[in-house]
């Protein structure tokens, strides 16, 4: 899909199809775990929703909504249902996740989307999704959590090359996210972890179409603040959290 945010101006994450370090390997592999028996789907912080939709695809009978405060994504989610035949059975909502109507849902989906479910400080706002998420899965249900975690300390160059205020503490290793989700009445059904590719391919994905649009626009007025920003997330990702942070995707079942 060729979306732009304006005339002359690059194209926003073509390169990617998820929002997140997940192949299309690794989602066809979770899609066959959840989908039976599915009849209503959930997604907070979905982005365009492209694991939504292809939860719905493999299972017919199942309605989904996707929350989000993306209009942009939004509109590229519902563009996506449209052209697979899945608009009527699918709706992208514009509201906050911490304050959805919607729910419970037979499964609910939260790729990388936890901090918009609490506004704890990390790593408290993972504990609190958790118990969030809890309350938003109908029994007997499946949760799928898309959760970053240190893959090992960071060093104080990584977290001095990661975001603004990185700490050793933001984040928990995977044992301890893991233990967070049984503390807050799951049961690990599947526990895995993005693999340094999918990283390196959503990294690059991530910014693919704005250096296309740098190198052939270089004298365009917004080139210079485009550029500096660019640089700045890639150095963010290679010199900060890369092989630092890891993503895990868990499928969780509430404890009835």
């Amino acid at each position: 899909m060729n979306e732009t945010t304006a005339p002359d101006l690059p194209p926003r994450l073509t390169g990617l199809t998820f929002h997140g370090p997940l192949s299309g390997a690794r989602a066809a592999r979770i899609v066959e775990r959840v989908a039976p028996g599915t009849g209503s789907v959930l997604d907070l912080g979905c982005g365009w929703g492209e694991l939504l939709l292809r939860v719905l695809d493999a299972a017919p009978d199942a309605t989904g909504v996707g929350v989000d405060l993306s209009a942009d994504d939004l509109a590229r989610g519902r563009a996506a249902a449209k052209e697979r035949g899945l608009a009527e059975r699918v709706s992208f909502v514009e509201e906050s996740a911490t304050d959805t109507t919607h729910g419970p849902a037979d499964l609910v989906l939260c790729l990388g989307a936890s901090h918009a479910l609490s506004s704890a400080e990390p790593p408290g706002h993972t504990a609190a999704a958790l118990r969030a998420l809890r309350r938003l899965v109908s029994p007997g249900g499946r949760v799928v959590l898309g959760e970053g975690f240190w893959q090992r300390t960071p060093t104080p160059a990584e977290l001095a090359g990661m975001w603004p205020d990185a700490h050793a503490g933001e984040h928990l290793f995977l044992g301890d996210l893991v233990d967070a989700a049984i503390a807050a009445g799951f049961r690990p059904l599947w526990v895995e972890t993005a693999s340094t590719q999918e990283w390196e391919e959503f990294e690059s994905g991530y910014r693919t179409d704005v250096e296309e649009w740098l190198a052939t626009h270089p004298g365009h007025p917004l080139a210079a603040e485009t550029r500096e920003k660019a640089d700045r997330q890639r150095d963010t990702w290679l010199r900060g959290y890369r092989e630092v942070l890891g993503l895990a995707y868990l499928t969780l079942m509430p404890v009835a």
